[in-house]
């Protein structure tokens, strides 16, 4: 990534993307994560976290390994939820692959803006539980801002003294796309560093309960057949933990320090379908499809330069047949090529589209598009040009695409700055 050339109107700042901090089924740290994805490894299972056995789905994509007393120290942990102490995991994370202090040296110049949507949920459930069944019937203290979806945004905000514009988008599964377009913003008005993206654990029985209700889920009990996105066997999503956090960051500043820089994020777009989606109501993609291209054209980007789209892949055939319709609608005769890798990691809500966009830039800084996770025997109507093989990267743009329950459409163009040079 070069700097801009200089020109007699005032050059956009440019946000790129300088650090990648991954906390997910697929592995702790990047590295893990990219091993996982280009093995084709499953990394779901069983649910751990509560016994599962009185529900349909007991299945879900956990964090292996991960002790929270590592990345963070009691005081915070008692005070937060699991989805929080990820988020705790996966900042440091990117703060270190950036080359960035775990304090901001200049707080009014860094930010953190990122996805939530459930909250914290198995912090809530122990304490509604204690409220309904307990001697005390109390619930703590840190019940009044340990679920609430701000959580993360403001506990990281405040140990690591990020004192510039904070917020936090609520788009669903979406909202891990919309993070990183706010932080773009963001940058363009001035801050140039922002800690953007997401982490969920939607691993709670009023957790699951809730998901359930959306008819949307798996209720197969065997890892290999559960999650099918576009698959002529897919019957819904097996839910997961996790996601991605990263650092972005105006490219000047980057250039200033050293900074390697993973790729640029060059455009973005959000709609709305207006119209709520019941559990057989039809999916409109129209949408969706503007969304792509809309994010396409602010990037400056045709469809044909696009080497790679990483999809929503629900695993709900007719949510699976939309998006394919919107696909063929952005890109035409040109069949783009599709690669998935949620059904390796379950499907961990605005988690999951961050972790999509690091697997995008990882992609690019490895030099090679990894090979899709399926689908085996696509489905009627999803007949797409899935990846299945690795192939080097030919324009370095990808197209990562995401939808939020009840409506929300997000779509973000990453462009990869050039690899490290080969070593001989």
């Amino acid at each position: 990534m070069s700097a801009p050339a200089a020109s007699a109107v005032p050059a956009v700042p440019r946000a790129v993307v300088t650090g990648i901090g991954v906390v997910a089924p697929s592995g702790i740290g990047a590295d893990a994560h990219w091993a996982t994805i280009t093995s084709g490894t499953r990394r779901t299972g069983p649910i751990t976290l509560f016994d599962p056995a009185g529900y349909p789905t007991r299945l879900a994509g956990e964090v292996s390994g991960f002790e929270p007393l590592d990345w963070a120290d009691n005081r915070r942990l008692v005070q937060t939820d699991r989805w929080t102490h990820l988020g705790f995991a996966a900042t440091r994370l990117a703060l270190a692959d950036a080359g960035l202090p775990e304090r901001a040296p200049d707080p009014y110049g860094y930010a953190v803006t990122l996805a939530s949507s459930s909250g914290g949920n198995l912090f809530g459930q122990r304490e509604l539980q204690r409220l309904w069944g307990g001697s005390s019937r109390t619930v703590g203290a840190y019940q009044s801002i340990a679920w609430f979806y701000a959580a993360s945004v403001g506990q990281l905000s405040i140990h690591h003294q990020f004192k510039g514009p904070c917020g936090v988008l609520v788009a669903e599964g979406a909202g891990g796309l919309d993070s990183l377009a706010h932080a773009a913003r963001t940058v363009r008005r001035g801050t140039p560093v922002v800690v953007a993206g997401a982490t969920e654990c939607p691993l709670s029985p009023y957790a699951l309960a809730c998901q359930l209700a959306s008819g949307l889920l798996s209720a197969d009990d065997d890892p290999e057949r559960a999650y099918r996105p576009f698959d002529a066997g897919a019957a819904g999503y097996v839910p997961a933990e996790g996601g991605a956090v990263f650092v972005v960051e105006e490219l000047s500043h980057a250039l200033s320090r050293g900074a390697r820089i993973y790729g640029e994020v060059a455009g973005w777009a959000a709609t709305h379908d207006a119209a709520h989606t019941g559990p057989d109501t039809p999916v409109d993609p129209t949408q969706y499809a503007r969304a792509m291209r809309l994010a396409l054209g602010r990037a400056g980007v045709a469809a044909e330069e696009v080497d790679v789209v990483l999809p929503d892949a629900l695993g709900v055939p007719r949510h699976d047949r939309a998006e394919a319709e919107a696909l063929r609608a952005v890109f035409g005769a040109r069949p783009v090529p599709v690669s998935t890798h949620k059904s390796l990691t379950g499907r961990a809500h605005q988690g999951g589209s961050a972790l999509d966009v690091a697997t995008a830039l990882l992609a690019f800084r490895h030099d090679l598009l990894p090979a899709s996770a399926g689908p085996g025997t696509p489905a009627e109507g999803c007949e797409l040009d899935f990846l299945r093989d690795p192939r080097r990267p030919a324009s370095r743009v990808a197209l990562v695409c995401a939808r939020g329950f009840d409506g929300f459409n997000s779509a973000l163009v990453v462009r990869g700055a050039a690899p490290p040079p080969r070593r001989p």
